[in-house]
């Protein structure tokens, strides 16, 4: 018991010497950053309204990036960072002058402790005045990670490590439907993914095709949103339906079905104070390999620890403005897992807690910029969040 505590402890501490070099790291690409320009150049940093340090005049005027340098303190992968650019594309005003979401496109890598790396790039286009809205993406990953079962009490206390290699690639659109804030719409994805398991006695009830799979399909998308903001919305509501379905048509080595659902809603209180509600809910057909299978998405919360042919959670965030700029943000949830859809009977329920403070980093955008403390059932984590902790 006593060695426990003392390894929480030092677990603790070399998460707090991890992030404190990665925060200085952050301050001193600032820091440079500003020291390119002259005096008056350096004013582009400078707010008209407030006079408070922002990236709006930069991004738009200039069609400036941000560099982001995040750590990675994902239990399931250790402790690691995250070097990548976000470039903002603006649009010319249209004839009623209306602000218009800008495009935006970004490329980045990340290493972890446990030899897990990833690189990839993203574009994200508000088309057609925000009709049409385009998402693509690409990327490869070798990612190490412990496949805890489901509902499996033996795998629960030794899970089996493997290596997943792959490649992914998306492709995806949403529609509006007239005037509405209803949108439809689709995608296709494909990836192709090779395991490697360190201990493969542990995995004899997988299938052996899981183990070198050509994933690819397409979905269909029923949306409705009415944010005031698109990356970090502090009014409106957002719900999602999203099938899946993998083709061997297409040239998928299965036909593997999913089915997902979200909402999120924030409800300001008062001038100061936003709430924030998250309500999500996955499920796959029983054919899914198991690193594709469900599992509970919550800050502090190892990815694929709690897994299960369904997934359900919720989580409330509260974002109170306590200075100009500066907001505090309390945050706390629940999931469960069904391991099987032939019962229908619950499987683990786990919980997350924690705090974290935004700066309004981008007035014209409305853009925040954060850091998030969690606390899981297991271990804490440190979250960087550009735009909102739900962004998706």
């Amino acid at each position: 018991m006593g060695h426990t505590k003392k390894k929480g402890t030092k677990n603790r501490y070399l998460l707090l010497k991890f992030n404190l070099k990665i925060f200085i790291i952050i301050g001193l690409c600032f820091t440079s950053l500003a020291s390119v320009f002259s005096q008056n150049e350096a004013k582009i940093f400078k707010d008209t309204l407030d006079g408070a340090f922002d990236i709006s005049k930069w991004l738009f005027d200039l069609h400036g990036f941000i560099p982001i340098i995040s750590p990675i303190t994902e239990p399931a992968l250790g402790y690691g960072a995250v070097v990548a650019g976000v470039y903002f594309i603006p649009k010319k005003s249209n004839a009623k002058n209306e602000f218009r979401m800008p495009d935006i496109a970004g490329a980045g890598g990340g290493y972890t402790q446990n030899g897990t790396w990833f690189a990839g790039a993203g574009y994200a286009g508000f088309w057609k005045d925000d009709r049409i809205r385009y998402r693509g993406l690409f990327g490869y990953g070798s990612i190490n990670l412990k496949y805890y079962g489901s509902g499996n009490s033996w795998l629960e206390e030794n899970p089996a490590e493997f290596t997943i290699e792959s490649y992914f690639f998306l492709q995806q659109a949403l529609f509006r439907i007239g005037e509405s804030r209803f949108m439809l719409g689709g995608n296709y994805f494909f990836g192709k993914t090779e395991v490697t398991a360190f201990e493969e006695s542990k995995l004899t009830a997988v299938d052996p095709r899981d183990f070198d799979l050509i994933n690819t399909g397409i979905g269909l998308i029923g949306e409705y949103e009415t944010f005031n903001n698109v990356l970090s919305p502090t009014r409106g509501i957002r719900v999602q339906l999203n099938y899946s379905q993998s083709l061997e048509l297409l040239g998928s080595d299965l036909q593997i079905s999913r089915l997902s659902f979200f909402t999120l809603y924030y409800l300001p209180v008062n001038d100061k104070w936003v709430s924030g509600f998250r309500a999500e809910s996955m499920l796959a057909s029983d054919n899914t390999p198991f690193y594709m299978m469900p599992y509970i998405k919550l800050r502090g919360v190892p990815a694929l620890r709690y897994q299960g042919e369904m997934t359900m959670l919720a989580e409330t965030e509260q974002l109170i403005n306590v200075y100009r700029r500066w907001s505090v943000v309390g945050f706390g949830g629940i999931g469960t897992t069904i391991p099987s859809l032939d019962d229908m009977t619950f499987g683990t329920t786990v919980w997350n807690a924690g705090a974290g403070v935004r700066y309004k980093i981008a007035r014209l955008l409305g853009l925040q910029m954060g850091v998030d403390v969690a606390r899981g059932p297991e271990d804490w984590a440190v979250y960087i969040v550009f735009g909102n902790a739900w962004l998706k």
